[in-house]
This record gives structure tokens, C-alpha cells and sequence, in this order.
């Protein structure tokens, strides 16, 4: 039997979310059973964005039953039931939290029609609930209020059933989340966590950290490295005592705080990243009258176009780039002989190798591609998304240098240095912190990038 839920809630921190309405389809695997929709009174404020997104406000719930008031009909609709649901561990840590509050431990196995539709529709655009099964040609009505969301589930829920024809995967999903996978002394400490993006610091007994990693949901980590059978996690498991965290909102700004804050602390279990993430570079060579294109490890002394994690694709995007800019093998740390290079032979090099082109033509195209490879613009604000509702972040580049990051509150302006300056948390630039943001740039990962320059910013 399964209990397929949707739950809309009043938004806020992770810890203070209450729910406004809950949908509950009792199925047996071939037909809806039994049903329970009700909206809730929460008896708490709802944030207005949620407002805005489900339609729900608090006159309509005033006079609706309070959790306690159903408490008893849900666990009737879901004794002996997996629960099923689009992101099931929001929904049933929501439904945890609710009974936490009432003194009863609500436990159940559950499954993710997310997961299940990533294994059985591996070619989909998206895995959100509404492109998704609009993509499928289910019909979804009251997008965003459970009854609705809850019976589009259902019916996702019934065709991955169709697709899973030797129930293998199916089987495979089901999660225990909780007591009987967790081990007892670390539920405490799971259902503290948020769900929220941000950095994580595992602690043993005596304050040391024993790893520090980033998610975009630190509760769904951490409990995987409290489950996990692989080397690194028995380790986490033997030596945890407490884990401490940081939400970030951007997951730029926790790739940066992840990989600064593993240099700096050089946790016991972190291995990858204690010195560099991307340790090979491409940079240009400026001491010859023939600029050189060189492929190294990278060194603290020196500017690079791009870095690169392994050495075999920093030389298929090296190659490519002498090709498509038709730059000399001669002039380049691929240098394969005396005299003219392979691509002169094969009519893709200008004659550089035999100086039948001019230093001056031939840099000016290794300039045009380091142009390409730079921050967009010197000094400028990239903004992203905060840590919560009315809230952004910024990174801060000065001088093509990666200076810090901070947040600023929506009914606010960063004016003038000063301002920015004060927001800031400083941290040191290296070719890893150039990677990711130029990643997040070419990937439109920001909400908008701000030259600065000019006596007044606004960010608005």
C-alpha cells in the first residue's frame, strides 16, 4: 500500500514551516483507496511569497482544523503505507516535524517520484512536478495547492509503476530515512539540518573537523554519509560527533566557502581538494616575440586562461584552440619539431613556426582569446540569490581579483566600495575561485552582473 501526499506549507526557516494544506491518496498499487484533503490552521504567519504561489492566505484558514485536530485521520490513511510524494524529504520531514511537535514519532519507509522518474525517464527535460508531467501528457489542475499537485503524483506515480515492469528499481528506491537506517545517536542530529544550500563541518569529540563538504541540501548529505557502506563514510561514521553548518542560499558562494575553508582547515577525510581542485592551466607566455601557449601545473606566481582537473582535457581544449584560432604547435608547449609545425602542413597554421607571419598578427589572436577567457568586466558585482525571501548575495571582483562575497537585503543599495566593502567576507583568490565563477558567468548562473566604476551602484 502507498499514501501519495502533497503538502503546501507557510514557508519561512526550515525549523518554523507549518502546513496550510495536506492532500493524502491511499493506493494499493492499482487504484486510489481512500483519500483525505483537508487545509490546515498552522497558527503561524505565512511568508507572502507563498501566498502569492498557492493562493492560500490566513482568512481562509482561520477556521480550518489545526494539526493536532488531523493528526489521527493522516496516521489512520497511512498505517502499513510507503509514502510517496515529488521530493519526498520535504514533505515527510514537514509531517515528522509536525508530530515531533505533538510528541509522537511519525516513521515511515518511504519513495521519491523524483528519483523513481530520473531512474524510469532518464531523457526528460525537467523533473519538476509541473513540466513534468505535462511533458507526459498528464493533466494537472490547481498547480501548487495539494489536492491538485497530490493527484498528479498519483497518476506520475501509477505510470512509473507501468514503467518499472521487473520492479527492480522500484524496489531499490525505497528509503528507510530514519531510526532504522540511522543510527540512533545521529537522529538528533539529522533532524536539526536544514534542506537549504550551503557548506557542512563534521566534527569528532574534541572539535577537530573531520570533513567539510557543500550541498544544496545539507540534511540529504549528511544523512547520506551517515548511511553510506563506502570507505569515507564508515570513516565519518566512527569519529562524528557533531556537524556544524552554514547556508549560503548561492551554490557559487558554497563551491567558494567549500573549497577556501578545505585549504585552510585540512580536514582529516577531505583528500580531493586540500591543495588544488583544478591543479593543470593553460596561460600565455608573454616573454617571446612569438607569445607561447603553455600547459602546466598550476603555480601560485602565475595568471592562467582556465584551469582544468585533469591534464587530458586541458590538452583536448588546448589543441582545439589551435585550431580553431589557427595558432602555431611551434609556439605552444605541444611544440612536435624543428621547422614548420603539423598544422602548417595540414594548412591550419598562418606561418608563424617559419616567421612568414608577423609576431604582432600572430599575438594579436592569442590576445582575442585571452579576451574571451577573462572576467567580462574588471570590476563589477556578480548578484545571485540570498539565504532567504528579500535577501541577495554578491560576489565581488576588483582588478580581475576575486575579493569576497556577502549579502544585502532587498530594500537596500550598495552605493560605493565602502558599502560593499563592509557587506564583504573577505577571501583569498586563487585559480580555483577564477574556475568557478567564470563556469557560473558562461552558464548565466547569476542573477545580474553590475560594473563598477561609477561613484553610485544601485542593484535594483
Amino acid at each position: 500500500m502507498y499514501a501519495i501526499l502533497d503538502i503546501e506549507t507557510t514557508g519561512g526557516k526550515y525549523n518554523e514551516e507549518g502546513i496550510t494544506e495536506i492532500a493524502i491518496y491511499q493506493h494499493n498499487g492499482q487504484i486510489v483507496t481512500d483519500q483525505f484533503i483537508s487545509l490546515v490552521n498552522p497558527e503561524r504567519p505565512i511568508q507572502p511569497f507563498v501566498e502569492k504561489l498557492t493562493g492560500i492566505n490566513s482568512k481562509m484558514l482561520r477556521n480550518a482544523p489545526r494539526f493536532f485536530e488531523v493528526a489521527k485521520r493522516i496516521i489512520e490513511i497511512t498505517e502499513n503505507c510507503l509514502i510517496v510524494a515529488h521530493n519526498t524529504d520535504f514533505d515527510y520531514r514537514i509531517l515528522r516535524t509536525e508530530f515531533k511537535r505533538l510528541g509522537y514519532n511519525f516513521e515511515k519507509n518511504s519513495l521519491c517520484t523524483v528519483s523513481l522518474s530520473q531512474e524510469l525517464l532518464p531523457d526528460m527535460e525537467s523533473y519538476k512536478l509541473g513540466k513534468l508531467v505535462r511533458s507526459l501528457g498528464i493533466p494537472i489542475s490547481d498547480r501548487h495547492r495539494a489536492q491538485g499537485d497530490a493527484l498528479a503524483t498519483v497518476k506520475l506515480f501509477e505510470l512509473l509503476l507501468e514503467k518499472d515492469s521487473c520492479k527492480e528499481i522500484l524496489k531499490s528506491q525505497i528509503k528507510a530515512l530514519h531510526a532504522h537506517q540511522v543510527p540512533s545517536k545521529y537522529l538528533s542530529i539529522i533532524e536539526e539540518l536544514p534542506t537549504a544550500t550551503g557548506v557542512y563541518y563534521l566534527h569528532n569529540a574534541v572539535g577537530d573537523v573531520l570533513y567539510i563538504g557543500k550541498s544544496n541540501n545539507i540534511q540529504k548529505r549528511v544523512r547520506t554519509h551517515l548511511t553510506g557502506t563506502d570507505r569515507k563514510s564508515k570513516k565519518i561514521q566512527k569519529k562524528l560527533h557533531k556537524v556544524n553548518f552554514e547556508t549560503t542560499g548561492s551554490e557559487l558562494i558554497a563551491l567558494l566557502k567549500e573549497q577556501h575553508e578545505i585549504k585552510k582547515n585540512q580536514p582529516q577525510i577531505n583528500k580531493d581538494g586540500r591543495y588544488r581542485l583544478y591543479p593543470m592551466g593553460i596561460r600565455i607566455d608573454q616573454e617571446t616575440d612569438y607569445h607561447q601557449l603553455i600547459l602546466e601545473q598550476v603555480r601560485n606566481d602565475r595568471e592562467y586562461l582556465v584551469v582544468f582537473k585533469n591534464s587530458r582535457v586541458a590538452k583536448h581544449l588546448m589543441i582545439q584552440w589551435i585550431k580553431d584560432h589557427q595558432l602555431c604547435h611551434k609556439h605552444s608547449s605541444l611544440q612536435d619539431s624543428d621547422g614548420a609545425c603539423f598544422a602548417y602542413k595540414n594548412d591550419r597554421c598562418k606561418g608563424a613556426c617559419l616567421e612568414q607571419e608577423s609576431p604582432e598578427s600572430y599575438n594579436e589572436r592569442l590576445s582575442q582569446l585571452q579576451d574571451k577567457n577573462n572576467y567580462p568586466h574588471d570590476h563589477f558585482l556578480m548578484i545571485g540569490i540570498g539565504r532567504k525571501d528579500g535577501e541577495y548575495s554578491f560576489i565581488y571582483i576588483d582588478n580581475k581579483c576575486f575579493k569576497g562575497y556577502g549579502f544585502y537585503e532587498l530594500n537596500h543599495q550598495i552605493k560605493n566600495k565602502e558599502k560593499i566593502l563592509n557587506r564583504m567576507i573577505a577571501m583569498e583568490d586563487n585559480s580555483d575561485c577564477r574556475a568557478l565563477i567564470l563556469s557560473h558567468i558562461k552558464k548565466n548562473k547569476f542573477r545580474k552582473l553590475i560594473p563598477l566604476g561609477i561613484t553610485e551602484i544601485n542593484t535594483h
